[in-house]
């Protein structure tokens, strides 16, 4: 287990607001990207011995790991990519999402991405990318739930 900084808010609704007001700041989208980049450097190491076949996450044109942990009462995710950008983008999605319980991972769409303009500013193959890292961990909660 590697350490995590997520959760950062104490729920996945306040994430997603502190996410609408640091995005607010910025007047356009290069320095939104380069703020994406650097949230990416903030994601701890993943152990070279997690990034095998078996936690890559298909559906992404970037190399992307992501390790599920815990159970139904909290769920924690640690992934990274050798993408800086999809990097930024698991950053946001993590702090949404990891360190919650099932139940909450499920019931919070990722607002986040339209309120943001994420949707509208990334390539088609960056936006099937995050769709699978999201559909990945609100499966991972479903999973927990049965």
């Amino acid at each position: 287990m590697t350490d995590s900084p997520f959760p950062l808010e104490p729920t996945a609704a306040a994430a997603q607001d502190a996410i609408r007001e640091e995005f607010a700041f910025f007047s356009d989208w290069s320095e939104r990207y380069q703020y994406l980049i650097d949230l990416g450097r903030k994601l701890p190491p993943l152990p070279d011995a997690w990034k095998s076949e078996e936690h890559r996450l298909h559906g992404c044109q970037s190399l992307v790991w992501i390790v599920p942990q815990g159970n139904r009462q909290r769920l924690d995710f640690h992934a990274i990519s050798d993408s800086a950008i999809v990097s930024g983008l698991i950053y946001l999605a993590l702090r949404v999402y990891s360190g919650r319980p099932a139940e909450e991972i499920l019931a919070t769409e990722p607002d986040y991405i339209a309120h943001i303009g994420l949707a509208r500013h990334l390539s088609p193959t960056r936006n099937n990318g995050l769709a699978a890292l999201l559909g990945f961990i609100r499966d991972t909660a479903r999973r927990q739930q049965d």
